[in-house]
């Protein structure tokens, strides 16, 4: 695969001052202020280990201001210390004499955190305005001062346009780093003339954003066929002409804005693409606790819909089996619940066990995948919102502004 960017094998990294932007975003305790998950800082970890020796500043954020877990990146650079088994200083600063005067100080060999970015209110204020913009920010001009090349390896902050994210692009020699680099790889295997047939398998809560990956999808030729689970696929039997049910409609309503246009394009996805988008046939609702199955032709539901049944499993693990390329977000239904998991767990088991070559991602797909510690997915995505940009067909900043860096420094080969 050819990427329209550099990457590190393209650039001098050796000896030189590497400003290095991650995105270690985690999971943290509000009680303790602890990690709950290595899972970002472990897929970093690799890519600071293909790193020729150099001076090593890494950039990252944590969460965002008002947030509970806003905090400080000392507890990151403890995590990175001992998952590299090396020092990792965190350094509260950003740009101001303390961390200048600290990366001017560097030996090769070293490597330190600068504190959360989100903490200084250019990074936040200054989002998605030009390049000109943000690249004039104190932070750019300041760390562009005393670097020599700019890797982002942030795959998961691909579709954000910010100033530690785009600001350094076209100031210094700039390149992907191994994780984007490999993100890219699985998802171009995919999306750009996959294995036929190519299958879509999306569900979970988050409806606007299935809906928008399933209009590109669909819409591009890019799938086959898509299957439709969770609310996403009631959303689809609701668009279809099928009344779910009082609990059902309400609840719909009360948690997706704009609802309505959401079935009106669930329906012009079905009259444009006929006999490529399958739904539940049976479904499991949530009496008293307890699952009970209902047939489609027999809605409306008196009662949530809370997975999907025998039939629907068995129909879509049949289509799973046969496909070569596998795209899937987001649970069949409310896994949390054990009375409600078999859907999610059969499906994922199918795509588990499948030959295709699958791609998985999202928050609650990954925590499914690493609950039932399967092994056969070919890649598990670490990004939520850009793996959804990607797959909607949106332009990513990161990626754009990457670009832009190759052509202006296709000739220095990041020496000066």
């Amino acid at each position: 695969m050819v990427l329209p960017f550099n990457t590190i094998s393209d650039l001098d990294l050796e000896d030189k001052v590497v400003l290095m932007r991650v995105d270690i975003n985690s999971p943290i305790n509000p009680e303790t202020g602890k990690i709950l998950s290595f899972k970002r800082i472990e897929e970093h970890v690799k890519s600071i280990m293909r790193l020729p020796p150099c001076k090593l500043v890494l950039l990252a954020h944590q969460s965002r201001p008002g947030k509970k877990d806003f905090i400080s990146l000392s507890e990151h650079a403890k995590v990175l210390s001992d998952l590299l088994d090396r020092d990792v200083k965190h350094i509260d600063s950003l740009f101001h004499d303390k961390a200048l005067d600290t990366i001017r100080s560097m030996k090769v060999g070293e490597m330190i955190l600068l504190e959360n970015s989100r903490f200084y209110s250019e990074e936040v204020v200054l989002k998605d305005t030009t390049m000109e913009v943000q690249e004039d920010s104190h932070i750019i001009s300041s760390l562009a001062s005393v670097g020599d090349v700019f890797v982002n390896d942030a795959f998961s902050a691909l579709h954000r346009s910010q100033p530690t994210l785009v600001g350094f692009c076209r100031l210094m020699p700039s390149c992907a780093g191994p994780l984007i680099e490999k993100e890219l790889e699985a998802l171009t295997k995919v999306t750009e003339s996959p294995k036929r047939p190519c299958i879509a398998i999306l569900g979970g809560l988050k409806v606007d954003d299935s809906i928008k990956v399933a209009e590109n999808l669909l819409g591009n030729g890019i799938i086959d066929k898509l299957l439709t689970v969770g609310v996403v696929g009631s959303m689809f039997q609701w668009a279809d002409g099928y009344d779910l049910g009082t609990p059902n409609v309400n609840f719909i309503r009360s948690e997706i804005k704009d609802c309505d246009e959401l079935v009106a394009r669930c329906k012009k996805m079905l009259a444009d693409h006929p006999g490529k988008i399958s739904y539940p046939t049976d479904m499991a609702l949530n009496k008293d606790g307890k699952s009970v199955r209902i047939q489609l032709s027999k809605l409306p539901a008196d009662a949530p819909i809370y997975d999907i049944s025998v039939d629907t499993i068995a129909r879509y693990s049949i289509m799973i089996r046969e496909a070569r390329s596998i795209i899937a977000n987001g649970p069949a239904g409310v896994y949390e619940i054990p009375e409600f998991s078999e859907g999610t767990v059969e499906i994922f088991k199918a795509i588990n066990g499948s030959d295709g070559y699958s791609v998985m991602g999202g928050g609650e797909t990954t925590q499914v995948i690493k609950d039932m510690k399967m092994t056969g997915i070919d890649h598990v995505s670490t990004g939520g919102g850009a793996l959804i940009n990607y797959l909607s067909g949106k332009e990513m900043p990161v990626i754009t502004a990457l670009k832009r860096s190759k052509e202006l420094f296709q000739d220095e080969n990041g020496t000066e």
